[in-house]
């Protein structure tokens, strides 16, 4: 073997168990049911990169390698469905969506219970957190095939951010978690069972609630 080929051949076997993991482990979640009260429209409908946010965060993970995905929607889905509809896609209608994000999740859960019960987990991205990263998701869904701990949570100079891994492990707690916790209820619980991975990208941090979030994100897109 030329001396250059061993590296190369390591590497394309990473990327190949990697997208073997996304395809047999891991199913992403889109929330995008909520009011979008503090942003005065609808969130998942933002442009971004000449699309909507929920479009652009589709379109992330289609090419991640996910085969199949989730969106929860719940106020004006009708109106959001058709940013949704699309091949690999399945589309969940939250009726609870007024009660808070949880139940978003929980809806997320008992769709993956009928749908992909062989799944060990779910990838829960938010869609006002628009700046998923590939690499980041790769490198997440990698520990979490490696390590032994249900929960994975990216980490930039400590500081946490999303998209978060929740093994099967814990979706009974998640279930059953406070409504007015929510999923932080089950973080908090156990620290040992997560872990943080740092990954040194403050995108992962970007968190888009306000119009002033939103006109700060659109100059630092032209920007960068």
């Amino acid at each position: 073997m030329a001396d250059g080929a061993a590296p190369q051949l390591r590497v394309l076997l990473r990327a190949a168990a990697v997208s073997y993991i996304i395809g047999a482990m891991i199913v992403p979640v889109v929330l995008a049911a909520g009011e979008s009260r503090r942003m005065g429209r609808p969130k998942p409908l933002l442009p971004i990169y000449e699309t909507t946010f929920l479009s652009h965060i589709l379109g992330v993970l289609k090419g991640v390698g996910f085969p199949t995905m989730t969106v929860v929607l719940g106020h004006e889905a009708e109106y959001i469905r058709p940013q949704a509809e699309g091949p690999g896609v399945d589309v969940v209608i939250n009726p609870r969506y007024h009660e808070g994000q949880l139940t978003s999740l929980h809806a997320a859960i008992r769709h993956l219970a009928e749908v992909s019960p062989a799944a060990d987990g779910l990838l829960v991205c938010l869609v006002d957190h628009p700046l998923l990263i590939p690499v980041v998701i790769r490198r997440m869904v990698a520990a979490f095939a490696r390590e032994d701990k249900p929960i994975i949570i990216p980490t930039c100079k400590g500081r946490r951010g999303h998209p978060v891994i929740f093994g099967r492990s814990v979706f009974g707690e998640l279930l059953d978690a406070p409504a007015d916790q929510g999923a932080r209820a089950v973080v908090r619980r156990l620290p040992e069972r997560v872990l943080e991975l740092e990954v040194g990208d403050e995108a992962i941090l970007t968190d888009v609630d306000t119009p002033e979030h939103y006109e700060a994100l659109r100059h630092r897109l032209m920007g960068s």
